[in-house]
Order: structure tokens, then C-alpha cells, then sequence
């Protein structure tokens, strides 16, 4: 394989470089991140890494004794680098392969993690109450409904919360609601039916466009394979408060619902 700098914690991104090796020494160089990484850990050392998995923010990598569970929280980053190379600042953990390789975790700020687990991972109390993942069947429209009923918080907010659906971000609920007509103000429990319908229809056309499309590329996002993502190319509301809107032209209005910044036309948007 040619020599990868760096990739994103994606499935896609790092498996080819971790399937069917096996680890040959695990370096903890910070013993806690946001919580204390398990001496437990080194029961990596001697398996190979049968199936590399994402389930929302997390990334677990399967081995036959356990899985470890990776989270990146708000500033880590994942990079596969030749064994040996030097550690950097805040360059926390290595997991080092047969193949010459490390997979090695960068968290500036300490948010992220890393777990082991003998068990299930997908019951691992971290995991257990998140809700389905946003591009399969299990979301859909009469899901939104239901647990929309007793929801008084407003849709957008709710959008992205993981309890809900995993994966949909303040970038990704911005332009679907703007796709499917709902003002991101209303009571997610005002959604009718037929709205939550529609809304599904858009957040998954919007996730599988910003795919098509390597990602959404604000500060220093890029593709696994170096390049940026584009999909910042096709957004009609998010970053662009006060400019007309691409439908009716009427100025686009900006607020902050829950710490986070939303975009939306006031005309459109219902």
C-alpha cells in the first residue's frame, strides 16, 4: 500500500490498514484522557484486528479476545504512521501492527477515549441508549413521529441529539431542515407525520450527497485520502446568515438554539 500521512476515524479510512494484522505492542503515553484507559488495553498485544466498525462518534476495532473503543471527543485525530516514528505533543496512545505500521491517537484537548470491552460493545453503557443510525432502514418517518410526541423541545436541537439519531450534526440538520421546509424554531411534537416523513427523506439525501462529496470541510477536515470534502461547495443555509436565499431570495436569518448556530429563511421554512 503507498504510504498513507493521515486518515479521519472513518470505517473506510483506516480498515485496510488494521484488518487481519495483529497487534504487536500498545504505547500509553497518557494514562487519561476523559476517562482512565484500562490497563486491560494491553490484551490487544498478540490478536489481530478482525473488523474495524463506527457506530456514531465511536470506533471500535474488533479483536478475537475483545474490542477496543475509540471516541476522538471534540479535537483528537487518528493517523497511521510507519512504527517508530516520533511522538508529537499530545500524540497519547499507539497501536502497533505486524505490518510496520501504528495507529496512533492525537487529542489536544483530552476529550476523547479509549475503552476495552470482552463483552458486546454495542451494550457498552456508552452505546446502549444511542438511537439508529441516520442511513438505515431503522430511521425512518413513523420512528421520528413517535418519539417526536412528547418531545416540547424545538426539532433541531432534537435532530441532533444521539438519543434520537446518531450522526446528524449542526451542519447536516441546518440544510435538511431548510430541504424539507420546517423551521428549526418548532416543537419537535408540532411535526406531523408526513413531516417527519419528509425530513427523514432529506436528512438521509443530505448525509449521502455530503458522502458522495468526501465531507463537509470547515477548519481542517480532510478525506481519507488527503483531499478536503466539497460538500461546503452545495450548502444553501448553513454560513450564510444575511444572504438571500437560494429559493425565494428573502435574507437568511441566523440564531443560536443550544449553544449551536442556525441558519434558516423564515419564509421558507415553516
Amino acid at each position: 500500500m503507498p504510504e498513507l500521512p493521515e486518515v479521519e476515524v472513518s470505517k473506510q479510512g483506516i480498515a485496510p490498514w488494521l484488518l487481519g494484522h495483529t497487534v504487536t505492542r500498545v504505547v500509553v503515553r497518557t494514562p487519561s484522557l476523559r476517562w482512565p484507559i484500562p490497563s486491560e488495553i494491553q490484551q490487544l498485544v498478540g490478536c489481530p484486528i478482525e473488523r474495524v466498525e463506527r457506530r456514531a462518534k465511536y470506533l471500535l476495532l474488533y479483536s478475537t479476545l475483545g474490542t477496543a473503543i475509540l471516541h476522538l471527543g471534540m479535537s483528537g485525530r487518528l493517523r497511521i504512521l510507519p512504527v517508530g516514528t516520533a511522538a508529537e505533543k499530545h500524540d497519547h496512545v499507539d497501536i502497533e501492527l505486524d505490518n510496520g505500521k501504528l495507529l496512533r491517537l492525537n487529542d489536544a484537548r483530552r476529550f476523547g477515549a479509549l475503552l476495552w470491552t470482552l463483552d458486546d460493545p454495542h451494550q457498552h453503557p456508552l452505546l446502549a441508549a444511542l438511537g439508529p443510525e441516520p442511513l438505515t432502514a431503522a430511521f425512518h418517518g413513523e420512528y421520528l413521529y413517535q418519539r417526536n410526541r412528547r418531545k416540547h423541545s424545538a426539532i433541531k436541537p432534537w435532530l441532533m441529539d444521539n438519543h434520537l439519531v446518531v450522526g446528524v450534526g449542526n451542519i447536516y440538520a441546518n440544510e435538511s431542515l431548510f430541504a424539507s421546509g420546517i423551521d428549526p424554531r418548532r416543537g419537535a411534537s408540532t411535526l406531523s407525520l408526513e413531516e417527519c416523513e419528509r425530513l427523514v427523506v432529506e436528512v438521509k439525501a443530505v448525509l449521502e450527497r455530503a458522502i458522495r462529496q468526501g465531507g463537509t470541510t470547515l477548519k481542517d477536515f480532510t478525506r481519507a485520502d488527503g483531499r478536503p470534502g466539497y460538500f461546503v461547495q452545495e450548502l444553501k443555509v448553513y454560513g450564510r446568515a444575511g444572504q438571500a436565499c437560494v429559493r425565494c431570495g428573502h435574507p437568511l436569518e441566523e440564531l443560536r438554539q443550544g449553544q449551536r448556530t442556525t441558519v434558516y429563511c423564515r419564509l421558507c421554512q415553516r
